[in-house]
């Protein structure tokens, strides 16, 4: 498997180049107690780390739930974790993407259903079957102004992943079927 410094669509100006930045992997349960520990079992399964927990912005009665009550799992993965976790992600998918998937920000979101698609995780009864959101976020060298704690500034307009070159970077460097 490359590395993630080999994954990178290569044009011109080294400062064009497109790489991974990071993977979000996310499953939203709904309440807490022991559904979310068997998500967080899970996510800390498939992916290696520690997930973290995502509370409630606000009160919804109908559903039960209460503000800042932890009703998600998510987990952040970077370098060489995240292209690891990436690809078997796609072959979950079987390496096709739906064009709005995309978007301008150089975001790339899709879902899995069943967390067993994944090659290499077998069905345990314990703990269930849960389906999970992946988020992509590709960047540009220089990228790192616009984001950055102290003297935050902007990045102009060619510092910013189109979808056009997202969708070129999925279809090239990760062999992905775009539709």
């Amino acid at each position: 498997m490359p590395s993630w410094r080999e994954l990178v669509l290569v044009k011109g100006h080294p400062m064009q180049r497109i790489y991974i930045e990071k993977v979000v992997v996310n499953i939203g349960v709904g309440a807490s107690g022991e559904r979310l520990e068997r998500a967080a079992t899970v996510l800390k399964q498939l992916t290696g780390r520690e997930p973290s927990q995502r509370r409630a912005k606000k009160t919804i009665k109908e559903f039960g739930i209460k503000r800042g009550e932890p009703i998600g799992v998510a987990v952040t993965l970077r370098r060489d974790r995240a292209v690891e976790f990436l690809t078997r992600a796609l072959q979950a998918v079987n390496f096709k993407l739906k064009r709005t998937c995309f978007s301008d920000g150089g975001t790339v979101c899709f879902g899995i259903k069943e967390h067993i698609m994944i090659p290499g995780v077998k069905y345990d009864p314990a703990l269930g079957i849960w389906g999970m959101d992946v988020c992509v976020r590709l960047a540009k060298p220089g990228l790192r102004v616009q984001y950055r704690r102290r003297r935050r500034s902007k990045a102009g307009r060619g510092q910013l992943v189109t979808k056009e070159e997202a969708v070129a970077f999925f279809q090239r460097i990760l062999g992905v079927q775009v539709e």
